[in-house]
């Protein structure tokens, strides 16, 4: 069976490469629908209607683990994940010189990577099944990777080509770890289905593992494309190869610490790998050339460069909750500062600058909506991290009734941010708008 679509089969013209194009932009287009879907309703809707019930009972163990657990992994996989693999099947094939485009593969692995995290929310939500949705699920996740997997490592360029570049390695490594991560958690679903009371993994399994998919997968991607991106976009000077990998190989031992329970030497290491990628790719020094920012918010560099301040914050509090955190107020607001300071911010800022260029060549539908969802974004994140050690360590009266204020303003971020990427991708993209432009041409 064929299983990509090469573009130098069926003549060598114009049309045979629009096509290959157009297949590679619906790929990506399905998996970033998939990803809005699962931020705004089980991720972030879901996360609304958690952090209000935590805070009517001022407690974190008024809700269900479980529910606790479906919402990070719509967050982590639901929603990053299905970009990062979007993103990975049109750049990693694109920018190694390939010709062809594995169309068969990338749908196959959407179809199985969705109807997997899909499953996983609803056996940890409503219990419906859990003995066996929740193996499924572990198993269709690793499925769909596995195929994202191959396919990428089947384009790696050959042996003759020049060393790869950091920003390649860093992602290469960190999906590695992301193939691990999947294979771990299918393998703990199918124990917790045997012998399990709950649709719940053990809370310091829970724990190690949302650690290694942060440090050891999200953080370090965002890592590689930053490298490859943000001298390019951002006017930052080029990346520090040793310090890059220095700060993964720092992060990976932390990863390995939290497995042996050693949380405040862990807590110390990401401090430094934070550290260290923050010196490696220069976002806090002069930039060297001007930022591109035609047709996105003029703000766009500010931003990267405050997500980075929300990842040294948030290894910080990761390194006071192992010395103080009693009842899960610092632990909650530096996983928060983390997840949604660093990943989601950075994601708001790189995501509405490069995702409309990969579908279509298309142009951002507001650069206004740009900068209100990452204000919102921030000033939400800000909230919420202040307030949660004092609400769940001190107890404080207005701070458990802010936390719902912070849910809400983060909430309507999101939506602005996904209505922002719905408007864009409704939008004619540049091969039909020229199309048309050049029949109206004859026409006239």
């Amino acid at each position: 069976m064929q299983a990509e679509t090469n573009i130098s089969e069926g003549g060598t013209g114009e049309e045979p490469r629009v096509r290959a194009e157009r297949q590679s932009q619906n790929l990506i287009e399905a998996f970033l629908a998939s990803g809005l879907f699962f931020l705004l309703l089980p991720g972030t809707f879901l996360g609304v209607w958690n952090l209000i019930g935590i805070s009517r009972r001022q407690t974190l163990s008024a809700l269900s683990p479980a529910w606790l657990q479906a919402h990070g992994q719509a967050q982590i996989f639901g929603w990053v994940g299905s970009f990062i693999l979007g993103i990975g099947f049109y750049s990693l094939t694109k920018m190694q010189n390939t010709r062809a485009f594995p169309v068969r593969k990338g749908w196959a692995a959407w179809g199985l990577w969705t109807a997997g995290v899909a499953l996983r929310w609803l056996g940890g939500v409503t219990g419906w099944e859990w003995r066996w949705t929740l193996p499924a699920s572990g198993l269709l996740e690793l499925s769909g990777f596995l195929l994202f997997f191959l396919a990428v490592r089947s384009h790696r360029p050959s042996s003759r080509q020049s060393a790869k570049p950091t920003w390649m390695i860093l992602v290469m490594l960190s999906t590695f770890v992301f193939l691990l991560t999947l294979a771990i958690n299918a393998v703990e679903l199918i124990q917790l289905a045997r012998v399990g009371q709950t649709p719940a993994l053990p809370h310091l399994l829970d724990l190690q593992l949302v650690t290694m998919a942060i440090w050891g997968v999200l953080v370090p991607t965002i890592w590689g494309f930053n490298a490859r991106w943000l001298p390019i976009f951002a006017g930052f000077g080029q990346p520090r190869t040793r310090l890059l990998l220095t700060a993964y190989g720092v992060s990976l031992s932390g990863i390995v610490m939290v497995f042996f329970n050693w949380w405040g030497i862990s807590a110390v290491a990401f401090v430094v790998a934070a550290a260290l990628a923050i010196q490696g790719l220069r976002v806090w020094l002069p930039a060297v050339q001007p930022a591109k920012v035609h047709n996105i918010h003029p703000s766009f560099p500010h931003f990267l460069r405050i997500a980075y301040g929300w990842l040294l914050i948030a290894s910080v509090l990761g390194c006071l909750a192992a010395l103080e955190d009693r009842s899960g107020g610092l632990w909650g607001a530096s996983r928060h500062a983390l997840t949604v300071g660093f990943v989601a911010v950075m994601v708001f800022a790189i995501g509405q600058r490069v995702l409309p260029a990969f579908c279509g060549m298309r142009l951002l539908w507001s650069t206004e909506l740009m900068f209100w969802s990452l204000a919102l974004l921030n000033f939400g994140c800000l909230l919420r991290v202040s307030m949660e050690p004092l609400a769940y360590e001190r107890d404080w009266q207005f701070a458990w009734r802010l936390l719902p204020v912070s849910a809400v303003i983060e909430l309507t971020a999101v939506t602005i941010f996904a209505l922002n990427l719905i408007g864009t991708l409704l939008q004619r993209p540049a091969h039909l708008r020229h199309s048309s432009d050049s029949t109206v041409a004859r026409v006239d």
